[in-house]
C-alpha cells in the first residue's frame, strides 16, 4: 500500500522542494528529504540555502538528511569540465553526483523509493535527470519515482510558496561556474 512506502526526496533547494514535498505528502508518501549542497558556491550561499531548507522542513514536518559540505571534493569530481557551457557535461556530472549521493542515502535510511526536486526548474533537462535517477535507482535496488514537477504550473506554484513562506530564492543554480 502506498502510504506504507518511504520515499527519499533529493532536494536541490527549498524553493524547488516547496511543491514536491506537500504534493508527495498529500499522495500518502512518507517523505524524507536529502540535501547534497557541496556544489553550491560560496559557503555563505550554501548557508542561506540550508537555512531556507530548515524553514521548509519545519513548515512541512519532514526530516532532512544533510550531507556535509565539501566543495573541494565536488570540484575534484567535476575536474576537466570547468569550461563546459551551462547545461552541458558539467551539469550532467553534477546531477549525477547529487543523485548518486541521494541513492546511497535512500539505501542507508531504508527508503525504497527515490525522487528529486530538480525537475521543477524550467532550465533543466528533465529527461536527462529522470534517466539518471532511473539508472541510479536500478543500480541501488530502489524504485525511481519519475516526476516532472514543473508540470501543472509547478514552477509558478514554487515561486508563490517561496514568497508565502519567506524562503530565500537564489538567482543561479549554485556552482561557481553558474554564477555568471
Amino acid at each position: 500500500m502506498l502510504n506504507e512506502k518511504n520515499l527519499l526526496l533529493h532536494i536541490c533547494c527549498a524553493p524547488d522542494a516547496s511543491v514536491p514535498v506537500p504534493d508527495l505528502l498529500a499522495e500518502g508518501w512518507k517523505v524524507r528529504g536529502f540535501f547534497y549542497g557541496s556544489n553550491i558556491h560560496p559557503l555563505d550561499e550554501y548557508k542561506k540555502r540550508l537555512d531556507a531548507l530548515k524553514i521548509l522542513m519545519r513548515h512541512t514536518g519532514i526530516e532532512c538528511e544533510v550531507l556535509p559540505y565539501d566543495q573541494d571534493e565536488w570540484l575534484e569530481k567535476i575536474s576537466g569540465l570547468e569550461n563546459e557551457p551551462e547545461g552541458g557535461r558539467r551539469c550532467t556530472k553534477c546531477f549525477e553526483l547529487q543523485l548518486e549521493a541521494g541513492a546511497c542515502a535512500a539505501k542507508k535510511l531504508g527508503c525504497e523509493n527515490f525522487c528529486t526536486t530538480l525537475t521543477i526548474s524550467p532550465h533543466k533537462n528533465v529527461n536527462l535527470i529522470n534517466a539518471l535517477g532511473e539508472d541510479l535507482s536500478r543500480k541501488n535496488n530502489l524504485v525511481w519515482q519519475n516526476r516532472i514537477w514543473r508540470k501543472n504550473n509547478g514552477f509558478l506554484r514554487s515561486v508563490k510558496a517561496s514568497k508565502e513562506l519567506g524562503l530565500y530564492r537564489q538567482n543561479y543554480c549554485g556552482c561557481v561556474f553558474s554564477m555568471h
